[in-house]
């Protein structure tokens, strides 16, 4: 499932006449607010982070869980997989957290309300076909999104009203709102398709065919759910382009497919695959003791980030009649011992979230104070009380295993809330109905960390089971809402923004394919996001991003897990790359083949 990067909005770095008159901005690189300059001048050459002499060539090979069963990632069917080809009009930079440079446009033009915004497409841009890039495949491409694809497009772009063709390199969207300054970017961000070759194809339906693209790989060969082999396409339009130069090094990209992680992480060390992002802390900890590590063959890093981590959790479906009740989704974070987990299980790499958007300027702390309680005032009596008097953190444990502090807590709540226990069962006590319900995984690595948690219900008299499903099943169920809890991550930029509608707001809590995953629908928390949208300065976003966050913890929709603040990377030492860090973490984007580095690891190896 792909998230849509949804970083920045607004405010050129090189202003026409016409803004010094203050009517409208044109730039080649867009900002979230005039007091935030863009880092890269109108002419620079590459971004700071890059290798712009990088040698191109080699090879990198990946390896990927599950299936795929279809190229075309923009309709809610099948299990797609990226063709890696697919470009859009604007891309940002990694060592600046709100800016954006041109990639299929060249420049930008929008008026001081933000009401709408103009792209100046590059002549050069070009398909794979040599066909060029033109404002009639940018309408084409919003409009046919609007109509054939997934529904969370219709409701991403609903707040625009349509796309104009201005010439044959020049489009307009306009909005249905001013004031909101992302909404440039997100249009910016638009896919763009080739018009003329799905003239003949049907757009809303799944298909093997590699389509065409226009970025600077595409699919050379594959098997059906077994191995996609990409190649860096030699006359990409936009190779030397400023954003591009230093990028893209690597002639080809094969990703092999395996039925689990225990089976790419021995194609890892067998030297199968060349590199693995390692989310397990235990597989981290225990799984790579091996001599290609040791002596530094295999290289092992941890690398920092500055982003967000966002918030990964237990989510109550809230749709469901047993957690419509508030009290009884609080009292059901008291059965999940993170303490206990993270020392046994985790190796104590994790921290415990207490925050939608933690590590960051963004999550709240302490109690609501200045700008952010006034803005609270207004709910007050609307949202908890808690919100003003609490701080709000997960529950802790000793650590033990046996939280029986916090399981008499949950069981004062549960009895609150009309629920007791009869023969070892907790029951409704109006209906007499147990609470019995279905934790939905995909990932057999998840059960060990879930089963705990099922063993504390239990010792509440709850029925709480584990259904483990393929990842086609599981996209199903997950697009159609038909889960009772599961466990997700939202992931969240460093400017909070318009996705947040489609997160947490009421309209989306009944969109197939939506990310409202709890079936949130909260007129506090709709009038929160729109402030939020509508926000002017960092200071402000901030201020309105921590007042949500508050509502969001006290409504006890997710129960928190954890984060860390850093990529856990492994790799074979035949790449190399610039040794300044970006605020991303880890960027392969960057790597090079270094035929020196992979000589002398064959010869090691042998």
């Amino acid at each position: 499932m792909r998230r849509l990067s949804l970083l920045i909005a607004l405010c050129a770095l090189v202003a026409s006449p016409l803004a010094r008159a203050g009517e409208s901005y044109s730039g080649h690189a867009m900002t979230m607010y005039d007091t935030e300059p863009a880092k890269y001048g109108e002419n620079f050459t590459h971004f700071d982070y890059v290798n712009p002499n990088a040698p191109k060539g080699g090879q990198i090979r990946l390896g990927a869980m599950g299936t795929f069963d279809s190229f075309n990632t923009f309709i809610a069917k099948g299990n797609a997989a990226s063709t890696g080809s697919v470009e859009t009009l604007i891309t940002s930079s990694a060592d600046e957290p709100f800016t954006v440079y041109g990639l299929i446009a060249a420049s930008f033009e929008w008026p001081n309300d933000r009401s709408w915004v103009i792209f100046n497409l590059r002549p050069q841009a070009q398909w794979h076909d040599g066909a060029p890039v033109t404002a009639d495949d940018v309408v084409w491409s919003f409009d046919t999104l609007l109509e054939k694809g997934a529904p969370g497009y219709r409701y991403y772009y609903s707040a625009v009203e349509s796309a104009e063709k201005l010439g044959e390199h020049r489009v307009r969207f306009n909005f249905k709102e001013a004031g909101n300054r992302e909404l440039p970017l997100i249009m910016g961000q638009l896919p763009v398709l080739p018009k003329h070759y799905w003239v003949d194809r049907d757009f809303a339906e799944t298909t093997l065919e590699p389509p065409l693209g226009s970025g600077p790989y595409r699919i050379k060969e594959f098997e059906a759910g077994r191995y996609i082999l990409q190649e860096r396409v030699a006359d990409y339009w936009g190779k030397n382009l400023a954003v591009n130069r230093g990028m893209n090094n690597l002639d080809t990209i094969r990703t092999d497919y395996y039925r689990d992680t225990t089976s790419i992480r021995l194609a890892l060390k067998a030297g199968d695959i060349d590199l693995r992002s390692e989310n397990q802390s235990k597989a981290w900890a225990e799984d790579y003791n091996v001599e290609a590590v040791e002596k530094g063959l295999l290289k092992k890093e941890m690398v920092p980030h500055q982003m967000p981590t966002g918030m990964q959790g237990f989510v109550f479906n809230t749709r469901r009649g047993i957690f419509k009740d508030p009290q009884v989704r609080e009292a059901l974070g008291y059965a999940f011992d993170f303490e206990w987990s993270n020392r046994t299980l985790f190796n104590g790499q994790y921290t415990r979230t207490a925050s939608f958007f933690s590590n960051s300027d963004l999550a709240s702390s302490g109690l609501p104070a200045g700008e952010e309680l006034e803005l609270l005032e207004r709910y007050r009596g609307r949202v908890p009380e808690r919100v003003f008097t609490n701080e709000f953190q997960p529950p802790v444990t000793d650590g033990s295993g046996r939280p029986r502090e916090n399981l008499r807590a949950a069981t004062a709540l549960l009895e609150a809330a009309g629920w007791e226990v009869r023969d070892l069962k907790l029951v409704n006590v109006e209906t007499g109905a147990p609470m019995v319900f279905e934790i939905l995984l995909y990932s057999p690595a998840f059960e060990r960390i879930v089963l705990p948690f099922t063993r504390n219900l239990e010792q509440l008299g709850i029925e709480a089971s584990i259904r483990l499903v393929d990842q086609t099943q599981y996209i199903n169920r997950f697009r159609e809402k038909d889960f009772d809890m599961l466990v997700w991550t939202w992931g969240q930029s460093e400017t909070p923004g318009n996705e947040q509608r489609g997160y947490w707001g009421t309209d989306a809590a009944d969109a197939t394919g939506s990310r409202n995953l709890a079936g949130i629908k909260d007129p506090v928390v709709d009038e929160l996001i729109e402030l939020l949208v509508m926000a002017e300065s960092r200071e402000q976003l901030n201020v309105r991003t921590r007042a949500l966050d508050r509502v969001l913890l006290w409504g006890f929709y997710v129960i928190p897990q954890w984060h860390i603040r850093a990529d856990r990377v492994l790799y074979w030492d035949k790449f190399s790359r610039p040794d300044s860090p970006v605020r991303t973490g880890v960027m392969t984007g960057r790597w090079w083949y270094d035929e020196t580095k992979a000589t002398a690891l064959e010869r090691a190896r042998q």
